[in-house]
């Protein structure tokens, strides 16, 4: 953790909403004029596309069913901690692009699913943003959430995450629903012993609820809608939280635990709005207040 040079860390699975938050807090960013360098997980995949399809392959030939992005074994997480470090130390740091899809292939010249050359974070950025996996991931090796000084876990109920992704790798993707159960199955271990756990050290966690059947997934025929959920949101430590204020400005809400407000799902936006630009702008303002006073010596 740095005061000089702050890390928001945004944690959760795939296809869990992170990439909408993403654009929530890029909007807090444009607004109050905060430059921020980004970090997508995905960047620090071990392997390219092609390379865990290889790596899967080996994997199962060796009877490890249970090989998947969600583990340390897939991913170059002591890579990210010392990246997480010296941007926390110095400011500084390096990453680099996933490409996804044919459109991101366009704007990178380069085929899907494969990586962008590794290159410096922007210079002179007030703070780092995280976007991934494994945020807030504690190991025997390595511990991520401990530079981060602000840590989100975003986590929706795990049958709305199953319905996500079956979608998505159906429709956007063309894969076989035995192919996305087979992936779901595979990955359940590493989800248990390294995604979960993240959400014990997160400052805040946004869990959507879905308020329809959502009882098998595997038949669902759309993704609930945020007008047929709500939004569970925990505090770690409440203190200081106007929870008051919060049911007040944000319609429909209410309290179910002395940490926890209930929100319609369709209030995501207002609410992190509401919660997250006093927290962004208290750790700007702490920085700005260390390098003037640096400055002035």
């Amino acid at each position: 953790m740095s005061v000089k040079h702050p890390i928001i860390s945004v944690t959760g699975s795939s296809g869990a909403g992170t990439t909408s938050v993403r654009r929530t807090f890029e909007q807090i960013f444009r607004r109050e004029a905060i430059s921020a360098a980004f970090i997508e997980g995905d960047a620090f995949h071990r392997y390219d596309r092609a390379g865990m399809k290889e790596a899967t392959y080996r994997e199962r030939k060796k009877n490890n069913f249970n090989f998947s992005h969600f583990g340390p074994d897939a991913n170059l997480l002591e890579e990210l901690e010392s990246t997480f470090r010296e941007y926390s130390e110095h400011g500084k740091g390096r990453t680099r692009h996933y490409v996804h899809d044919v459109e991101e292939a366009k704007i990178f010249d380069q085929p899907p699913g494969t990586f962008t050359p590794w290159e410096e974070l922007p210079k002179e950025t007030e703070l780092l943003f995280y976007e991934g996996l494994h945020g807030a991931v504690v190991t025997d090796q390595v511990n991520t959430a401990q530079h981060a000084d602000l840590k989100i876990g975003v986590v929706p109920v795990i049958n709305l995450e199953w319905i996500q992704k079956i979608h998505r790798d159906r429709v956007q993707r063309g894969h076989s629903e035995q192919a996305i159960v087979e992936t779901i199955l595979g990955r359940m271990p590493d989800y248990v012993h390294f995604i979960c756990p993240q959400f014990t050290q997160t400052d805040i966690n946004f869990q959507r609820v879905p308020t329809v059947d959502t009882s098998n997934p595997f038949i669902a025929r759309w993704i609930p809608t945020p007008d047929e959920s709500m939004v569970v949101i925990r505090f770690r430590n409440p203190r200081g939280i106007d929870f008051s204020y919060l049911v007040t400005m944000i319609h429909g809400s209410f309290m179910s635990r002395s940490n926890s407000i209930v929100i319609p799902g369709n209030k995501l936006d207002l609410a992190m709005q509401l919660i997250l630009t006093p927290m962004i702008l208290k750790l700007v303002e702490k920085r700005r207040r260390v390098i003037q006073h640096e400055s002035d010596q």
